[in-house]
C-alpha cells in the first residue's frame, strides 16, 4: 500500500516524527493541499521517502534529552530565588 500525505499528517500529529508533541493540529490548509491545488500532487514515492526520512528514525547527532534543558532551567531559577531570599534578609 502507497503512502499517503493524510499517513505522514497523522505521524506528525502523533508526534511520531518528532516535530511536536502527540495533539490534533488542524490545519487552515491541510499538508498535501496546496501541492493538489497547484494540480501538482504529491507522489507517493515523496512521502515515503519523508516518512522513512523522518518517522521513528534515530535522533539525530545534535538531539539530546530536551527535558534536561527544561530541569536545569529550572534548577538555575530555584536557586537564583533563594539566593534572592537569602540576600533580602
Amino acid at each position: 500500500m502507497a503512502a499517503t500525505v493524510e499517513q505522514l499528517r497523522r505521524d506528525t500529529d502523533s508526534g511520531r516524527t518528532r516535530d511536536k508533541v502527540s495533539g490534533s493540529d488542524p490545519a487552515a490548509a491541510p499538508l498535501g493541499a496546496d501541492e493538489e491545488a497547484a494540480g501538482t500532487p504529491v507522489s507517493a514515492k515523496q512521502v515515503e521517502l519523508d516518512r522513512q526520512n523522518t518517522v521513528d528514525a534515530p535522533p539525530r547527532s545534535g538531539e539530546t534529552g530536551g527535558k534536561w534543558v527544561y530541569v536545569t532551567i529550572v534548577a538555575v531559577i530555584a536557586a537564583a530565588l533563594i539566593g534572592a531570599i537569602f540576600i533580602m534578609r
